[in-house]
């Protein structure tokens, strides 16, 4: 066997290794670890409040407000005031959680993030869940695809996009105790648990899930998964995936992406969320900043410029070109 060959296997190997032992566990959608969380961090003697726009049932957050009911606010369905409420309570010395879908948590209150929260450089949390086309049958108009894009571009605003039950856990203590705003993308969708617990993360930073040689797979979110599987799919191919988590969209981790361009020379980026202004356009804009370091072109696995449709979250994986076996039909096109 080739050391090409045995480097090839050994990635293979760390993929199903991690995708069998997250197959193990209860599957978790990271909405679930919001609730939690806010009351761990209050125990931990966080002065904290949540501020939701009645759907705290389905953010968890109500789980927040009946451990501490002094620290939730309930707004009604008022994604506006949420924003307002949040950042009012924020001067008072508090961080402030804010919840709701992302449909409405960030496109619906974007005027108040951007030109309260943001301007002002204020301790406001944005944390919706049902964010991406994992939503499912709730169809185009809750499939909030563009949030990525429309959090990114904010000055002061950092993103986090959490691929599993823990890592969210460490998303939402991140965002906590680093104050500023922060927007953090939570799902509805059960995910295997990738993760078996919430330290080492950290803000500005992407992880390694496994080495490769020929084409680095650049993930986030739900993305994270199936980036894994079409890893263990492409060595069948004879290709070695490396495998990153970019947990932190904003800051980007530039070291450790460019890092493996280095090595491999290739990549796609995979992201359930519009091929524009998410995920690929920041690497496009590192890659472009670094000219020379791609001997192919970047490819992108992204929803293309449409809007969703109802269905259940295979069946818009599998649509909408974003599981395992279209990312690994992109990488093989791409080195050809």
């Amino acid at each position: 066997m080739s050391e090409a060959e045995k480097t090839t296997r050994a990635a293979t190997g760390e993929a199903e290794t991690m995708l069998r032992r997250a197959s193990g566990a209860a599957r978790k959608a990271t909405r679930q670890a919001y609730g939690e969380t806010l009351i761990e961090l209050v125990r931990e003697g966080l002065d904290l409040v949540a501020v939701d726009a009645d759907l705290s049932a389905s953010t968890t957050t109500a789980r927040f407000g009946e451990a501490y009911p002094e620290r939730f606010f309930n707004v009604g369905i008022a994604e506006q005031n949420m924003v307002g409420v949040a950042s009012g309570l924020s001067l008072t010395g508090k961080t402030a959680f804010t919840g709701s879908f992302a449909i409405f948590g960030t496109g619906r209150v974007y005027d108040q993030i951007r030109n309260t929260v943001c301007y002002s450089n204020l301790n406001v949390v944005i944390a919706p869940t049902h964010a991406g086309i994992s939503v499912g049958a709730d169809g185009g108009s809750h499939q909030m695809l563009e949030d990525i894009a429309l959090m990114r571009v904010l000055p002061r605003m950092r993103v986090l996009v959490p691929a599993d039950y823990h890592s969210a856990k460490a998303a939402l203590r991140i965002a906590a105790q680093t104050g500023g705003p922060f927007y953090v993308r939570l799902g509805r969708a059960p995910l295997p648990q990738i993760y078996e617990q919430t330290d080492d993360f950290a803000l500005g930073r992407a992880r390694v899930l496994c080495a490769g040689s020929d084409v680095s797979l650049i993930a986030c979110g739900a993305e994270v998964e199936q980036a894994l599987a079409a890893a263990v799919l492409l060595e069948e191919s004879g290709i070695s995936a490396e495998v990153i988590d970019a947990f932190c969209l904003k800051p980007l981790d530039a070291q450790t992406i460019l890092t493996s361009l280095a090595k491999t020379g290739s990549a796609v980026s995979c992201e359930e969320h519009s091929i524009i202004g998410g995920l690929g356009d920041a690497l496009a804009g590192l890659v472009a900043e670094h000219p020379g370091i791609l001997r192919a072109p970047l490819g992108r696995i992204g929803v293309q410029d449409r809007f969703g449709v109802s269905g259940n979250i295979d069946e818009l994986f599998a649509k909408y070109g974003l599981d395992a076996r279209h990312i690994h039909d992109c990488v093989v096109e791409l080195l050809s």
